[in-house]
């Protein structure tokens, strides 16, 4: 299996009430129930309120290296991604476990 981690940072001047942001949210969270891919998946905000914390995040597994690249050229993940490169920058993580 791999895990997928994205921690999501908000641009500057950029809030959770924006209506991009929320676009961007419901995309995401909606990417469970529509991609075969993914055989765990949860996201959700950042519930502190320090400096290095970022503000969104996205924990999710796939079975391999080839349903990893599925998932990440499947369209309703590349519109999710499309929302959030409007607002946001992020960082990933995939590893084997």
């Amino acid at each position: 299996m791999i895990r997928h981690l994205v921690l999501f940072k908000l641009n500057e001047g950029v809030d959770r009430d924006d209506p991009r942001v929320a676009a961007g949210v419901a995309a995401f969270r909606a990417l469970g129930g529509e991609i075969g891919e993914l055989r765990f998946w949860e996201c959700g905000w950042n519930v502190t309120d320090r400096p290095i914390a970022y503000d969104f995040a996205i924990n999710s597994a796939v079975e391999d290296r080839e349903a990893l690249v599925r998932y990440l050229e499947h369209p309703a993940h590349q519109e999710g991604v499309a929302l959030w490169r409007e607002f946001a920058t992020w960082v990933i993580a995939d590893y084997e476990f």
